[in-house]
């Protein structure tokens, strides 16, 4: 058994002591971006339990990388851990060109807008998510996702299209 911290740290247990060593700035770095990522884990997985667990997972995998990571770390980090519930970065919508116009425009239920962000494929869904949620430019959603800006905004336009079509379905 290792006599000293010095030890321990040689023989790989050092990122468990620096958890106490920087127990304020893990709390801080925490509380500052587990909103969001609660949200976007929830939304992906679309189960209270799964996004707790994702959640944590995020947070030890971006405090592994750094003792203070930045905002765009751990993002990385969310997306390398949804990409073990589905493929990232595969634009998988096409929709056609609309014959009609969907009257979508007034007043939705909570649940039926709800339920269809869960239905978009998850590319799309977290493109949607991250630009119309929580304002990413095209630019940093195609460096998290290791898309193209033109590709980004095609995800985007397929996604409120597809949103479209299933509220239409869902309200008639």
């Amino acid at each position: 058994m290792a006599s000293s911290i010095q030890e321990l740290r040689l023989t790989g247990f050092a990122p468990y002591l620096s958890v106490t060593d920087n127990a304020a700035t893990y709390r801080r770095v925490f509380e500052e971006n587990r909103h969001r990522v609660y949200a976007l884990a929830f939304w992906m997985t679309d189960n209270e339990l799964e996004a707790e667990e994702l959640m944590g997972n995020v947070f030890r995998r971006a405090f592994a990388m750094s003792a203070e990571p930045s905002a765009e770390a751990i993002d990385r980090a969310l997306v390398n851990e949804l990409r073990s519930y589905g493929p990232l970065g595969v634009l998988t919508l096409d929709c056609g060109t609309a014959t009609e116009i969907a009257a979508v425009r007034r007043n939705v239920l909570r649940v039926y807008l709800e339920r269809a962000v869960v239905q978009l494929p998850g590319t799309e869904r977290l493109i949607f998510l991250l630009h119309d949620v929580e304002r990413y430019s095209h630019m940093q959603i195609g460096r998290l996702l290791g898309l193209s800006v033109d590709e980004s905004q095609h995800g985007l336009h397929q996604a409120r299209l597809r949103m479209r079509e299933l509220l239409a379905a869902m309200q008639s």
